[in-house]
């Protein structure tokens, strides 16, 4: 792909658009951003905060750890971290800095103030309101379809800015239906790498940082520890190990930031951990590991971009399968290569259920990366998934739409009833 082509210059705006920091599960981090951009329109502290969100936000924040809390969880945590410690201009690093007594306060406000949550349905699934009040002065902050995307902003019932909510389009940001298989591998042999080296290089940083902190301490079920002892720390199991351990300390209340991958720490971390481990394993160099983590990112963005952001479909398996996109490119696969380890690795996991950010994601990051690592190994043995096995079709990019259909539309009530599970009618 040449420098002056239209979807070059796309691609690595894409890569710039997606793989950003932040801190915590993103989830609860956006929901800590309207909070803290809320209390900042409104100018002093509230003592009423009322807070909708869509059932997958629900789902996601409810039993996962807000960083820089104390261990706090769920909602109203997540919008009291938002409120009293929160820097909205730092987007999903809000509350990457907080003070001891900063958490006191929380704690406090927790206790003292009026904080409900409802369910909200208008017709997307990322969806956060949250209106802050104090005697008669009100504000209101509105992120819909993806983690910053404020949308409406109200000062004492008087609309400051808003922006048309047109059902789940990511306006704003480059066309992701411009991503296919062909055309990404094309771009990850033919990147300038001078273009895609802050993002890349910053990916590798942050998240090696946290999976070995991951590691390191006791986060979650220290899935990426129990992996290790059970199996020893050859490559396959080194791969697994240090992307589950991201998430374990990453659910589970550990302050360092992460790179995300389409709006997920989690995913940002599985499809490039196990890229970094085997290009260490193999002594790729820097050149060919950040053509990888090209591929590999992309390949996820290629999968989601049909799923969207949040859905009953675990984004670990899209992440997983890139993954093993990336591990196939460092062992010298070229398109077929790649594309039947996307295709087998879709077919062995795709039934992964995502309900709710929590520790038992390590273990399902684990599980994908496995496929994902399976499905280029059976390629080099003679073997894969063929079209019309279950929702295996001709081609990866069409194997890859049939995913879409089955996260987007397929799962929709498969996401409901997850909801209705974990957080009860109450919440209706």
């Amino acid at each position: 792909m040449k420098k002056e082509d239209v979807k070059y210059g796309a691609y690595v705006q894409i890569l710039k658009e997606e793989l950003v920091p932040a801190m915590g599960c993103t989830e609860p981090i956006a929901l800590a951003y309207a909070a803290a951009k809320a209390r900042e329109v409104l100018g002093e502290m509230p003592d009423k905060v009322r807070i909708g969100a869509s059932g997958s936000i629900i789902k996601n924040v409810k039993s996962v750890i807000v960083p820089n809390t104390d261990h706090l969880k769920g909602i109203p945590a997540a919008a009291a971290a938002g409120i009293i410690a929160g820097k909205p201009e730092k987007e999903l690093e809000v509350i990457a800095e907080v003070s001891k007594d900063q958490i006191e306060e929380m704690k406090a406000f927790l206790q003292n103030a009026d904080i409900s949550v409802e369910y909200v349905d208008n017709g997307i699934t990322f969806d956060i309101i949250v209106t802050e009040t104090k005697g008669e002065a009100s504000a209101t902050v509105r992120i819909a379809n993806y983690h910053t995307n404020i949308v409406l902003i109200e000062k004492d019932g008087k609309v400051l800015y808003e922006e048309k909510v047109e059902g789940e389009k990511e306006e704003g940001l480059t066309d992701r239906s411009l991503l296919n298989m062909r055309d990404i591998l094309d771009f990850a042999n033919t990147v300038d790498i001078e273009d895609v080296k802050e993002v890349i290089g910053r990916q590798i940083r942050y998240n090696t940082a946290i999976a070995q902190e991951g590691l390191r301490g006791d986060y979650g079920a220290n899935i990426g520890s129990v992996l290790l002892k059970m199996e020893g720390d050859n490559i396959r199991i080194r791969a697994k190990a240090m992307a589950a351990a991201g998430s374990d300390a990453r659910m589970n209340g550990c302050e360092l930031p992460v790179i995300i991958n389409s709006g997920s720490g989690n995913q940002g971390m599985t499809c490039s951990l196990p890229v970094i481990e085997y290009a260490k394993e193999l002594n790729s160099g820097e050149e060919k590991l950040y053509r990888a983590l090209t591929l590999s990112n992309l390949v996820a963005i290629h999968q989601k971009t049909g799923i969207g952001r949040l859905s009953a479909y675990c984004g670990a398996v899209c992440a997983g399968a890139a993954a093993g996109a990336g591990i196939a490119y460092l062992q010298g696969g070229g398109y077929e290569e790649i594309s039947h380890t996307v295709v087998n690795a879709l077919a062995i996991v795709s039934g992964i259920v995502c309900d709710g950010a929590k520790a038992s994601c390590a273990a399902k990051i684990a599980s994908s990366v496995e496929a994902g690592i399976l499905g280029y190994n059976m390629y080099k043995c003679g073997q894969q998934f063929y079209a019309g096995d279950g929702i295996v079709t001709k081609g990866v990019d069409e194997t890859i739409r049939n995913i879409g259909r089955l996260g987007k539309e397929g799962m929709r009530e498969t996401n409901e009833e997850i909801i209705d599970i974990m957080v009860g009618e109450g919440c209706k």
